[in-house]
């Protein structure tokens, strides 16, 4: 039975990540992400849902949302479920938190940087981005230099890390991974002796903590979980079936289609042959005999010999 719970798990990763009691989770993760770039002390959690600037607009709800000390907007993302358009919906949440900086009046266009941080346990369908991490900014297509640091989007792609023990993490950030793909299977949390942070996270997420609520919570997110998971693996097999019908039935066809024109064409070369020899009989030169069958004026001649 796991000990721990598993932070792939909506309930789970904002229970580590979203908390005012868990921050220092938070904290530790982001300056891991960003080392010698951020340097976070404290963050202040905002509120995740993000209403739309008109009644008819389409609202946004963040997993975690938050705000740095020197003012840093920072949203962090867990897609379980792979999405067509997740790319674009990580672009759009991170222009939401730019707009929502917006002030009636007299304004400045002066704008916070915002921080969008994705996990993801799916690799994107995508031939530029098949690495475990990828960073996007605003940058001249020509010189490749950075014009604003307002808006920053990280891919984490969990699949793709490729640390696969405990000795291969090399830091802080490499360990946080590591735990966020294999937690869920730990009998002892790794990595507590030399990151003190590490003992807080083998805390808040040892299963045996939780209190009854918290673990109908928590089983709930995980029975969602198996679901998405059977039914994509479902749909991946009725596509593989459907595929190789297909496939059997357009090959099939072509098969058929590639017979007929060889039986025609065979049939056609015969009936050439046999005009020719009648041709031929009739008292015809060979010249005339390969220009009336469309015959080689050497396949002609080998006829009479």
């Amino acid at each position: 039975m796991a000990r721990f719970i598993d932070p792939r798990v909506d309930w789970a990763f904002k229970r580590i990540f979203g908390s005012e009691d868990t921050k220092e989770c938070l904290i530790t993760f982001l300056n891991g992400l960003f080392e010698d770039e951020l340097v976070i002390k404290d963050v202040t959690f905002a509120k995740t849902e993000k209403l739309g600037l008109r009644p008819d607009d389409r609202g946004v709800v963040f997993d975690v949302y938050c705000v740095t000390n020197e003012g840093k907007h920072v949203i962090v993302e867990m897609q379980k479920k792979e999405q067509e358009y997740f790319a674009d919906r990580a672009l759009y949440y991170t222009a939401r938190a730019i707009v929502q900086q917006g002030v009636r009046g007299i304004w400045d266009y002066h704008l916070a940087p915002v921080y969008t941080v994705c996990f993801m346990d799916f690799v994107l369908d995508s031939p530029i981005l098949k690495k475990f991490r990828t960073d996007l900014v605003l940058t001249d297509l020509q010189t490749h230099q950075r014009v604003s640091d307002r808006m920053r989007i990280v891919y984490l792609q969990l699949p793709l890390f490729d640390k696969h023990t405990e000795a291969e993490c090399m830091d802080i950030f490499d360990c946080w991974i590591y735990i966020m793909k294999n937690m869920n299977m730990f009998e002892q949390m790794p990595f507590s002796e030399k990151y003190p942070v590490f003992r807080k996270l083998a805390e808040i997420g040892d299963l045996r903590k939780l209190s009854r609520e918290e673990l109908e919570l928590y089983d709930e997110d995980i029975k969602n979980m198996r679901d998405i998971y059977a039914t994509r693996k479902f749909d991946e097999k009725r596509g593989m079936e459907k595929g190789m019908a297909k496939g059997m039935e357009i090959g099939m066809a072509k098969g058929m289609a590639k017979g007929m024109a060889k039986g025609m064409a065979k049939g056609m070369a015969k009936e050439k042959i046999a005009t020719a020899h009648r041709l031929l009989s009739m008292g015809l030169s060979d010249e005339q005999v390969s220009t009336v069958t469309e015959l080689p004026l050497e396949e002609i001649q080998k006829m009479k010999e």
